[in-house]
């Protein structure tokens, strides 16, 4: 069997593409090129092919017909359709990558995968709209497809979520020297770390068990989430520092302190995964817990002296 990974060189890939190749899985790295292949262990084993990911780009459609891989993961998703298109003909297996977000603010916790309420971001609300389209259509034409979504990527191999809703080594900065953390008041919603290696198994389970994963959309997470409060407290543990936490009036913190929806959203909606369907389906088990994804990040980025 060969699986092509569209993406292969991402944080994702770093654990997955280890995981297939252990397996037995021919594995096949689709990347831009940006970003150089490991060559230690089992990466040594793997097939790399470039090629810009672009939308509505016929390049890309032809590049894909001619992967003639089994198992198709696109981990991009920058244009799902289309690679199914290419791919159709030859794959047995297309999996996706989405994401908690794409199901709009939870109005239930945990949040089962099913829409809660219109996706605010459009570029996600657009990719859920297209996996649903692929979904649809794999179901007429017999191709096994499967969308995993998880929330907040955290773990070995990326700048992990901070404070501010971003990823910004800055603030990691100023957490590691101490600084007071703004929340607004009241502030106890959840916020779900989940490390790259447990959202990898997520991934490596489907095409274990593809005929059990065609035809559904699964979140991935750890097995709890973190209120606000101790998201800040965990960082205060893993830089050994106590985190005073600083409560302002929400429509300040809202409008003023942290006005981009997309850095706020993490503070005023809530983000707690129900993983029982693909526990239950997939045999799918978080490894880390939150705040083992945060400290292996933070422990990562110290040892690539980004800190």
């Amino acid at each position: 069997m060969q699986a092509s990974i569209i993406g292969g060189t991402g944080h994702i890939a770093r654990f997955l593409v280890p995981m297939l190749i252990e397996a037995g899985i021919e594995v096949c790295v689709v990347s831009s090129g940006r970003r150089p292949l490991p060559q230690e262990g089992p990466w040594s084993c793997v097939t790399h092919k470039v090629c810009a990911y672009q939308r509505d780009d016929r390049a890309w459609q032809e590049f894909v017909k001619e992967l003639k891989s089994d198992v198709i993961i696109d981990l991009l998703g920058v244009d799902l359709p289309a690679t199914y298109q290419a791919a159709k003909y030859y794959c047995r297996q297309l999996i996706a990558c989405g994401s908690l977000w794409m199901l709009g603010e939870p109005g239930r916790i945990p949040t089962p995968e099913v829409p809660q309420a219109p996706c605010e971001f459009p570029g996600y609300a657009r990719r859920f709209r297209e996996i649903q389209e692929v979904m649809a259509a794999s179901q007429r034409e017999g191709i096994a497809f499967t969308a995993i979504f998880p929330p907040n990527i955290a773990g070995p191999g990326k700048v992990p979520l901070e404070t501010q809703g971003g990823r910004s080594l800055e603030v990691h900065k100023e957490l590691r020297d101490g600084k007071p953390v703004v929340l607004p008041e009241g502030c106890n919603n959840t916020i779900g770390p989940c490390d790259a290696e447990d959202i990898a198994q997520g991934f490596f389970l489907a095409v274990q068990k593809p005929q059990e994963a065609a035809g559904q959309i699964f979140n991935v997470g750890a097995a709890y989430s973190l209120t606000a409060p101790s998201f800040v407290e965990t960082y205060g543990n893993i830089y050994n520092r106590v985190l005073e936490v600083q409560y302002v009036d929400p429509k300040e913190f809202y409008e003023m302190i942290l006005p981009a929806p997309a850095a706020n959203y993490h503070f005023r909606a809530q983000m707690t995964p129900d993983i029982t369907k693909i526990s239950q389906r997939l045999g799918y088990a978080p490894k880390y817990t939150p705040e083992e994804a945060l400290e292996r990040a933070v422990r990562w980025m110290e040892a690539e002296k980004l800190l």
